[in-house]
């Protein structure tokens, strides 16, 4: 099993920053991409970033500028840079990883697997 595990949620002020961090733990031969994604209420889920192995990135036009993507391949985990927060930031953000499970030992791959977090909420007052 593969389980992600999301931190640094939290409070901010508008202008402010933040610094969420998910970690990949369980039986993993190797994660493609990482990424993150957000849910405000009201609206549909979406990506706000995503890093592949080799460490291209994307990201939404709406955090372009402000947000910075980072991966630890030998760790597992993903970090998301947030600065110059805004109301609109606000949301339960998820971490999301392109996964393959090992197989029968560490250098064998299993089959893929797409694994979420449990979310971990952003707050921006302003």
């Amino acid at each position: 099993q593969v389980t992600l595990v999301e931190s640094g949620g939290g409070l901010v002020q508008a202008g402010g920053s933040l610094r969420l961090s998910c970690a990949a733990s369980g039986s993993i031969f190797s994660i493609n991409v990482m990424g993150w994604y957000r849910q405000a209420p009201g609206k549909q889920r979406e990506l706000v970033a995503d890093i592949t192995r080799g460490g291209a990135s994307n990201y939404a036009d709406s955090v372009k500028g402000r947000f910075t993507i980072s991966r630890d391949n030998t760790k597992h985990t993903v970090y998301l840079q947030m600065n110059d927060l805004k109301p609109e930031d606000t949301a339960l953000y998820y971490c999301h990883a392109d996964a393959y499970t090992r197989g029968t030992s560490r250098y064998v791959p299993g089959g893929a697997f797409d694994a979420w977090g449990q979310g971990t909420p952003v707050t921006v007052s302003s």
